[in-house]
Order: structure tokens, then sequence, then C-alpha cells
């Protein structure tokens, strides 16, 4: 079985400081996915200056396939020594997950990751040694469909109000907590969120220390097809909408231009839904054998509104309230966000009449502008994406 991952982080800096000292780094490689958290020592900018070169230097020899041996002696060697402790400090976990379903997961002194597979919290059997003087845990294993893997800091543990640990809150509580979130969705986005801000409320709101949640999801391939914008040349009409529907996964349409184009080829009708909660969405329609049929250029910019916001770590629990309403954008947002890890895009380059008019806020390259956008935020995200012009 050929696997897939879900991953999303939400971190939080210590109160009263603009940088935080945890740092994910999230790396592909051609044969894997590899997660990579590292805690800097203390918190503010020394902190982050530690976290950031840990998982900067870890990222690149684990991309590089080098031994984590070698990870752990270029660390201890290269990171700046503390005046007051005395030591080198930044402490970090590893996930690797390979399409093959083998995985790979390394702890150094961050609570350990919880595991949950068929709704139950799994005590891993890792193995410890010692390198350069440092305990590192190390379990290899292989992955199942909708196994969750949570990479936390410390912070996440013993998270209390006024700055001060509390020990009613520990490791146990996260992972009962994390199991509970668990039967509710199935998301990496919404768990990350759930997770983190079950946190900064039990820190009352003014954490005691940077913390940081990333969550990985194994999941199936999730295949998302937009067809957008009519072809420049009409007899290209078929063979757009020929090559978008024999795709597997999603089909979505943005446009009504592109919908009707679609309607005449396929011999299928539109019908539009009047209702629709947003009055500043044009509402959506709907076509047989079509998960989503939505207007074009405003609807994909208020989707991308979104996407920009998650992407720049802009949610919460109350952005997927957002996300989950009754609106073309929001749909298209959250299948781009949750139910999506191929995106193939058909873009039509044919000039829209309706875009020719002055009195309009935008003009002719503003969809295929959108189009790059909604690419480009879609691959940082770490969806694979295709883009075919007509």
């Amino acid at each position: 079985m050929s696997v897939s991952v879900d991953i999303c982080w939400k971190s939080f800096n210590k109160n009263r400081e603009e940088l935080c000292g945890d740092k994910v780094e999230v790396l592909k490689t051609e044969d894997s996915s590899i997660i990579i958290l590292a805690d800097g020592m203390g918190s503010g900018v020394k902190a982050n200056i530690l976290a950031t070169l840990t998982s900067k230097i870890l990222g690149t020899m684990f991309r590089e396939g080098a031994a984590i041996d070698a990870c752990v002696e270029t660390i201890a060697r290269t990171l700046p020594i503390c005046k007051e402790r005395e030591v080198a400090y930044a402490t970090f976990s590893i996930l690797q997950i390979f399409r093959d379903g083998e995985a790979y997961l390394v702890e150094y002194d961050n609570p350990k990751c919880v595991f949950i597979r068929n709704k139950e919290i799994i005590n891993y059997p890792y193995q410890e040694r010692v390198i350069e003087g440092k305990k590192i845990r190390e379990y290899r294993f292989h992955v199942e469909l909708n196994d969750c893997f949570v990479l936390m800091s410390d912070g996440a543990i013993w998270a209390g109000e006024e700055e001060t640990m509390n020990y009613n809150w520990e490791w146990d509580d996260m992972a009962a907590y994390t199991l509970k979130c668990t039967n509710e969705t199935l998301s990496a986005a919404r768990l990350a969120a759930m997770l983190s801000q079950v946190c900064y409320d039990l820190y009352g709101q003014k954490p005691g220390d940077d913390t940081t949640v990333a969550v990985t999801r194994v999941i199936r391939r999730q295949v998302v097809n937009i067809f957008t914008g009519p072809p420049s040349r009409k007899e290209d009409d078929e063979r757009v909408v020929h090559d978008f529907m024999k795709q597997e996964g999603k089909k979505v349409i943005c446009g009504g231009t592109s919908a009707n184009v679609a309607s005449r080829v396929l011999k299928r009708e539109i019908v539009t839904l009047v209702k629709h909660a947003d009055p500043k969405i044009p509402p959506m329609a709907t076509m047989e054998g079509l998960d989503l049929v939505t207007e074009g250029v405003l609807t994909i910019g208020s989707a991308l509104d979104l996407l920009h916001r998650y992407e720049n770590d802009d949610f919460d629990e109350a952005f997927f309230d957002t996300l989950d309403a009754e609106n073309g954008a929001a749909k298209l947002a959250r299948l781009l966000i949750e139910e999506c890890t191929d995106l193939n895009l058909f873009v039509g380059k044919a000039l829209n009449p309706a875009h020719q008019n002055s009195n309009l806020p935008f003009d002719l390259s503003v969809r295929m502008n959108l189009v790059e956008q909604l690419k480009d935020c879609a691959e940082r995200m770490g969806k694979h994406v295709t883009v075919k012009y007509y």
C-alpha cells in the first residue's frame, strides 16, 4: 500500500515573547515525508536560534540519508554553548514515513509522541541508546491507514495559568484529550487547532512556555480537480471537459462560463442554489457528476483569503466554523485544506467577456493571477499540483 500523509502544526509563543522557541520543519523526499520538531532551550531569540539551527541541520542531514548518530553528533558540535548551563541544548522529535508504509520515529528529550491507532493510544516499544552522551529513543514500525501521530514540545505538558506548571495536566491527559479529538475529526488541521487551543486555555491565554503540536495523519491519496475558465479555442471545449472528467477524485468547476461549457459537452443541467449563507459570495450550483460548482473570480479570491490565513498560522477552532459555512469559497478552501493531497488544475485561457466591463474591480489578468496564487499556495501547503492550460 502506498500511503499519503496529512500534516499540520500549530505553535504559540511564550507570553510577551515575539519569537517562538519551537520550530517545525516538514520535508518531502522522493519516497518519504519527514516531520521535525525542535525545541530550543529557554525562550525568545536564543531559543528560536537554537531550534532553527537544530531543525535545519537535522532536516538537511536526514534528507541526504545521514544516520541518526551522525545527526546527533553534528548537533552536539554545532550548537552554541549556554554560558549558564554549559550545554548546547535543543530537544527534538523526528518522524519519517515512507511511501511503502515503513516509518521511523526518533526522540531526544521531547515529550513522547502520542500515537493513536484504531481508537487506542499505543504505547510503542521504543529502543533507547546513548549517542554523544544523549539518550535517544527510537522506534521502527509500519503505519496503517488512519494512524495519528502528535509530536509536541514540553510547553504542551504541564500547561497552567500564571506561568506555573500544572501538575494536574500531564502527558496522559494530553494523550487522552488527543484520543477524544480524533473521534471527532480525521483532519490534521482541525486536530492541531483543537490541541493547541486546549493548551492555550489551560495557560489562561498567557502561555508560560513556547508550545507546539505537530499532527500527522496517515491517509489515502486524495485528488481534487478544478476546471476554471473556458479554453481560448472553442473547438477545445470537449477536450478540456473530457480531460477533466476522466480524472480520479473530486470534481470542481469554478466559473459560470466554465460550467456552461461542461453542461453543453456533458448534456447535463446546471441548477443554481438560490439559498446561500453569505451575500458577499456568489451562489453555488449543482450538476450531475460534480462535487462543487461555483462562480469563478470572486469565489476563488475569497477561498484564497481563507487559505492564506491557514498558511500563515492564523487559524484556530473558530476558523473551522468559517470553513464549514455553506458558501462556495468556504467549501473550496475546506476541500483543499482537509481533503486534498494532489491538485489538478484545468485552466482555460479565453477572454471572458464579463471581464471587459471597466466598472468591475478586476481585469483580464486577475483569473490567471488567482490560478497562479492557488497553485503556489497549495504547493506551500504540501500538495502535489499539476496545471494544464487550454
